[in-house]
């Protein structure tokens, strides 16, 4: 074999941080000999796959193709060495997941994962629709659950299951007096309405086309919990997934405003890198993934 496992290593390292220095000290090796092993790969093949630009390495077209094919080659060697040294154990896992995913399903999720795997290591991370993909896309998640429509080649889009957001406001709202809001009535509210970006407020968009320049937008928040707390606070109303109010409306702490004009359904997806090394620990997550469905 031409190439070794190292070199690809360092590609990859330098290509992500856009500097030798950076990957060689991440690498745990010497700059010289990270610079040698880049050296090395590059001229073995007769190619360029960086761009110097004064003391930084931009990657070039060629870098980009290379990147995901040496980033799940690598990927599946490590595999392959946890399988020989775990017996077939499900090793590392990153997923990550939207907020109203992350905050209200995947934590139980995860638990059942390490209650079904014991020693299992899994890490969540949870942002936006716009973040995950962009991890995903980077391997640097081996997994999202997502609820923004997206349209990516790199990635393979699956539909995991179905959900509806709820327009909702305080208890002593006018809105809640009235068995269903008319769009007049949706007009003259004040919103707080999570940021652009993410999964929610596409589906709210969306929901609410033919309205959106009318509306009074007083507020974007991140976090589900801000929303719902500003909403309690009588600072306007909002619209938010059902999974992360049904609580809310048991306790009647906030009120549903019912909207049959508006269609707020939506999917949640699971998304992959297509090139993206199905490891043991990855199949026994999407297996659980279909065992959750709603």
């Amino acid at each position: 074999m031409r190439y070794t496992l190292r070199q690809l290593e360092v590609f990859i390292a330098i290509a992500q941080s856009g500097n030798l220095t950076r990957a060689a000290d991440h690498l745990a090796m010497s700059q010289s000999a990270a610079s040698s092993a880049l050296k090395d790969l590059e001229s073995q093949f007769n190619l360029q796959l960086f761009d110097r630009v004064g003391k930084r390495l931009q990657l070039n077209e060629q870098g980009r193709l290379l990147l995901p094919e040496a980033m799940a080659l690598t990927e599946q060697a490590t595999a392959l060495q946890n399988h020989l040294m775990q017996h077939q154990g499900t090793g590392k896992l990153r997923v990550g997941a939207t907020l109203t995913i992350g905050n209200y399903l995947a934590v139980r999720m995860v638990a059942n994962y390490m209650q079904q795997h014991p020693g299992a290591e899994v890490t969540l991370t949870v942002d936006n629709t716009e973040h995950i993909v962009d991890k995903v896309l980077n391997f640097e998640l081996d997994v999202g659950l997502i609820e923004g429509e997206i349209n990516q080649p790199e990635l393979e889009i699956r539909h995991w299951q179905t959900d509806e957001l709820v327009v909702f406001c305080h208890p002593a709202h006018p809105l809640a007096q009235f068995d269903q809001a008319t769009d007049e009535q949706l007009q003259q509210a004040r919103w707080i309405l999570r940021e652009e970006g993410s999964g929610t407020r596409q589906a709210f968009d969306r929901g609410m086309y033919g309205l959106l320049p009318q509306l009074d937008i007083a507020m974007e928040l991140e976090h589900t919990e801000a929303i719902k707390r500003a909403v309690q606070a009588e600072l306007g109303i909002s619209c938010l997934s059902r999974i992360a109010l049904e609580d809310n409306f048991r306790r009647g702490d906030l009120s549903e405003v019912k909207t049959p004009q508006r269609d707020f359904g939506r999917s949640l997806y699971i998304v992959l890198h297509k090139q993206k090394f199905r490891t043991a620990g990855l199949n026994a997550w999407l297996a659980l993934c279909d065992e959750t469905v709603a």
